[in-house]
């Protein structure tokens, strides 16, 4: 997870929000729990105008939902299915 701040928004990014797994649906469906903005949403990164928009117990709860076992497990997976469709 990484965090980053440009002068138009701040960024959170997450490689477990790519929209390929569970974890993606699971955050957009706990959005509206914790925030009454629109979701501002890229392929792996959510970004956010203002500080005070930042849903700090959501973000909390997505660093817990992926180990980085399960992270390097998902990636090994995604490396030999490319291989095998090349």
């Amino acid at each position: 997870m990484c965090v980053t701040s440009t002068k138009g928004h701040i960024s959170l990014h997450h490689m477990g929000l790519y929209p390929f797994g569970s974890l993606t649906d699971w955050f957009k469906a706990e959005w509206p729990k914790h925030s009454t903005k629109k979701l501002d949403m890229g392929k792996g990164c959510v970004r956010f105008k203002k500080p005070e928009e930042v849903p700090f117990e959501l973000i909390g709860e997505l660093a817990t939902k992926l180990t980085p076992q399960a992270w390097v497990e998902f990636y090994e997976k995604a490396l030999k299915m490319r291989s095998a469709s090349k």
